[in-house]
């Protein structure tokens, strides 16, 4: 800085004393006055060219000046002024004569930064649960680390993406879902291949952490398997149908390996499972929304491979979240229904085979009174897959509240009348806590 404010006073100087030097024109006559006008002007003009040439040489100097004191700021590439000296006496019609820019493109990172960009999207979604009070029949732990799940989704190829997900409990590490889908098929269809949860209903294709209470309603318990459901590796094939005026329609055919927790059971190669399912949506008004679901899913279940278990299902839901406030205020209601027509021999003579029919559903509905709170209750009730005699019911309240949108603290009431024998029932009175964290970027949830 003290080179430039040198260079600045020394500029002044040779200016005043051109100032000084130039030629004095002595006017002797009114009739001469025009030609000393004119040679005021030109001189004038002499001196703005040579200024104008000083100060090109000072920018460039303080250019030059920048350039050698800025390396050690950054280890990037740097956007670099070039310029050349003009000669005295020469005007540039810009007004800045002496700046031509060279620029370069401007990274960060470098090598390491675009290698980013080959890596899936990573997350990890953590599922703490606390459980207090009574069940005899079908305890949970006080205190528990329910899951952990790790997420892995990016785009492969112009034709196909592929998603991951690995689940770590306190019993092991599961692969929930791995499959790749291929999304420019003929024919307008959609392709996926892998280990994924079947869409049977709609509870049975939600995450844990994505569902709107704590625990599974009693008849995902009691006739689609639990917690894991009917979860498997095969094809699953669906497309988009030909529906009325404002009705969205899609169909899916699946084929599967015929492993599914307690649902399923292949005891053969040829042992496989299927399942289909058709969905119905239409918006209501610009608010609300009705969304129907059909499903079937057939298979063997674990007496052995002469014996078939069919599930039937249909679903409903009713959202209700208006658009300019959904973030404050919205509503669900859903309710689902599951038949169960499981073959299996006789208690009374094992020679002989029966088909043991049973039923279940639930409803649920939860209102957010906020952008912090949400407000939820659901209705079970379901018999059980091997014996329909017996029937468990029960009703849950549930409370969350949103700290942000990558954690939840839900607490859930529930209260459930259970049944051991055909003819005893043990009541259970218990209180669930819950928290989710999310890190890192999930991909949403089919809706």
């Amino acid at each position: 800085m003290k080179r430039f404010a040198a260079l600045s006073a020394l500029l002044l100087f040779y200016s005043f004393a051109h100032a000084q030097d130039a030629p004095t024109l002595v006017v002797k006559s009114d009739v001469s006055r025009a030609n000393t006008e004119d040679a005021r002007m030109k001189i004038l003009e002499e001196q703005v060219r040579m200024l104008a040439g000083e100060v090109a040489i000072l920018r460039s100097d303080l250019a030059e000046l920048r350039k050698t004191k800025s390396p050690e700021r950054s280890s990037g590439p740097q956007v670099l002024l070039a310029s050349a000296r003009p000669e005295p006496g020469m005007l540039s019609p810009t007004p800045a004569p002496a700046a031509a820019q060279v620029v370069q493109t401007q990274t960060f990172g470098g090598a390491s930064g675009n290698a980013k960009l080959l890596n899936p999207d990573i997350s990890l979604i953590g599922d703490f649960i606390g459980t207090a009070g009574r069940n005899n029949v079908s305890p949970s732990p006080s205190l528990e680390m329910h899951e952990s799940e790790v997420g892995l989704q990016a785009i492969i190829d112009p034709y196909a993406r592929a998603d991951a997900f690995l689940s770590f409990g306190e019993t092991g590490v599961n692969v929930e879902e791995a499959y790749v889908t291929f999304t420019s098929l003929p024919a307008g269809l959609l392709l996926k291949v892998g280990k994924k949860r079947a869409d049977f209903g709609k509870v049975n294709t939600i995450h844990n952490h994505a569902l709107p209470f704590i625990d599974r309603p009693l008849v995902t318990n009691n006739l689609v398997g639990g917690e894991d459901g009917i979860d498997d590796a095969g094809f699953f094939l669906s497309r988009f149908l030909p529906a009325p005026k404002n009705w969205f329609l899609e169909g899916s055919a699946e084929v599967l390996r015929g492993d599914s927790a307690e649902v399923f059971q292949a005891i053969r190669r040829q042992d496989v499972s299927v399942v289909g399912h058709l969905r119905a949506y239409r918006d209501l008004t610009e608010s609300t929304n009705l969304d129907l679901g059909l499903s079937y899913a057939r298979g063997h279940n674990n007496n052995g491979s002469n014996f078939l278990t069919n599930l039937y299902s249909g679903d409903a839901t009713l959202r209700w979240k208006p658009l300019r406030r959904a973030i404050y205020n919205s509503f669900l209601f859903r309710t689902e229904l599951v038949w169960s027509a499981r073959n299996q021999l006789s208690a009374a003579l094992p020679s002989l085979l029966q088909t043991e029919h049973a039923f279940g559903m639930y409803s649920s509905a939860e209102y957010r009174v906020n952008r912090r709170w949400t407000v939820g209750g659901r209705f079970d009730r379901s018999g059980h897959a091997t014996d329909a005699r017996l029937t468990d019911s029960g009703v849950s309240g549930i409370l969350t509240y949103w700290p942000s949108e990558f954690s939840q603290i839900r607490g859930q009431y529930r209260f459930g009348h259970l049944a051991t024998t055909p003819t005893d029932f043990s009541n259970a009175n218990e209180f669930l806590f819950q928290f989710l964290f999310v890190m890192g970027a999930h991909g949403a949830h089919p809706f």
